[in-house]
């Protein structure tokens, strides 16, 4: 059975809020504002995309804000703090670490703002957040000397130079531009969640399951990332063919893995299977886009683009997220890991708002029935995120309340 404790056990120990400690590390400020604005884009754009306005055009803007206003987002904040882990250097804390959040937050009221003068300031905006992680992220690597994190903030970069990329095909109303720059940024963003996943699963599995022994998987590891990479130099060259064999060899690699983590060992841990989930469907989503590449199914839905970007982007980086913003918060905060009602109910929100929009990808008359309750989901799945997080994220951990209460 699922381990839950009740609400009032993660309460305990509350101090005021605290700008300093809210600023202490990336996970904190990035985790809130990358949840709220899901939850609130997502009710844009279901509910009122009347809202959007030019240059940003409909759909691009729901597809940017989603990969680099959302999913990026937490992904840097999940970066800036593990980073200072491996390191022992903390690379954006303070006042750096509250400029980037301008930055972001400036770029998210820009491209609401409309008109081509906000669109720059947009653009300049987010570009700066992405080189001032990038650039915080290489000096703590070198500084610490962890070599096999020296590609992370190359692939943050990239992630950025794919952003500017979109944007201004976005800006030049470039659909063929527009699609690719997205799959390149997608592509680099499977990457990343796949190396940090390939890591952390077995870890956190190990530490929660004491008698579950699981490989590491470094090897295969090496082979995944270097093949997700050179399906991006493929996709800049042009190269389809090339570019869709390394996304299914991609994919299959990532399915092997997650086949020798053991899953059905961990069925009773929900922090666990939740990750476990969530892999898969990156790998199911790479071995999809494989095929819609190679022109396979093209007639049917699972022909359409929007297939694999959704089981990718739905399916594999927000159930992932779901369970790192629980499982990271947590540890981070010095809270016991485990999970409260709320939290679990979370988790089963992401899920059904994920299958919901994959089914209202098939035409039928429910399909906007379906676009509307997997929306509700997905918002009540984040509200409930901010509602339980929100009050921990901005105070300083039990512990240090209790050391600082020692000293005096």
């Amino acid at each position: 059975m699922a381990e839950l404790i009740h609400p009032q056990e993660h309460n305990t120990g509350l101090a005021r809020p605290d700008l300093t400690t809210f600023l202490s590390l990336g996970f904190r400020p990035l985790y809130i504002a990358g949840v709220v604005w899901a939850l609130f884009s997502i009710a844009i754009w279901i509910f009122a995309p009347q809202l959007i306005p030019a240059p940003m055009w409909g759909v691009a803007w729901h597809a940017h804000e989603m990969l680099w206003g959302f999913i990026v987002t937490i992904a840097l904040g999940f970066l800036l703090t593990a980073s200072a882990t491996w390191t022992g250097f903390n690379p954006l804390k303070g006042g750096p670490l509250g400029l980037i959040c301008i930055l972001w937050l400036i770029a998210r009221i820009a491209y609401l703002t409309g008109g081509n003068t906000a669109f720059t300031v947009g653009v300049i905006s987010e570009s700066a957040f992405f080189l001032i992680s990038a650039l915080s992220l290489l000096r703590v690597v070198i500084k610490g000397k962890s070599r096999r994190n020296y590609g992370l903030p190359l692939l943050v970069l990239g992630l950025g130079v794919a952003n500017v990329l979109y944007l201004l095909a976005a800006k030049n109303g470039d659909y063929v531009l527009l699609i690719e720059h997205f799959n390149q940024g997608l592509i680099a963003m499977a990457v990343v969640a796949l190396l940090i996943a390939r890591r952390v699963i077995p870890f956190f599995s190990m530490r929660m399951v004491p008698e579950l022994k699981l490989p590491m998987l470094v090897g295969s590891g090496k082979y995944q990332l270097g093949f997700g990479v050179a399906a991006i130099v493929f996709s800049l060259a042009g190269l389809t063919w090339a570019m869709a064999l390394s996304l299914a060899i991609t994919g299959l690699i990532s399915l092997w893995q997650l086949a020798h983590w053991k899953p059905f060992s961990v069925l009773h841990k929900p922090m666990l299977w939740i990750l476990y989930l969530g892999y898969a469907m990156i790998g199911i989503g790479l071995v999809c886009a494989a095929a819609h590449m190679a022109g396979i199914g093209a007639s049917s839905p699972l022909g359409r683009s929007a297939t694999h970007v959704h089981i990718i982007g739905m399916g594999g980086f927000c159930i992932l997220i779901i369970g790192m913003l629980t499982r990271t918060a947590l540890g981070h905060l010095g809270r016991p890991l485990a999970l409260d009602a709320s939290m679990l109910l979370s988790y089963y929100l992401m899920i059904a708002a994920v299958a919901l929009r994959l089914a209202a990808l098939w035409p039928s008359g429910a399909t906007l029935m379906l676009l509307h309750t997997s929306a509700a989901c997905w918002i009540v799945c984040m509200g409930l995120y901010l509602w339980r997080f929100v009050p921990m994220l901005i105070r300083p951990r039990p512990d240090a309340v209790l050391k600082a209460k020692a000293a005096k």
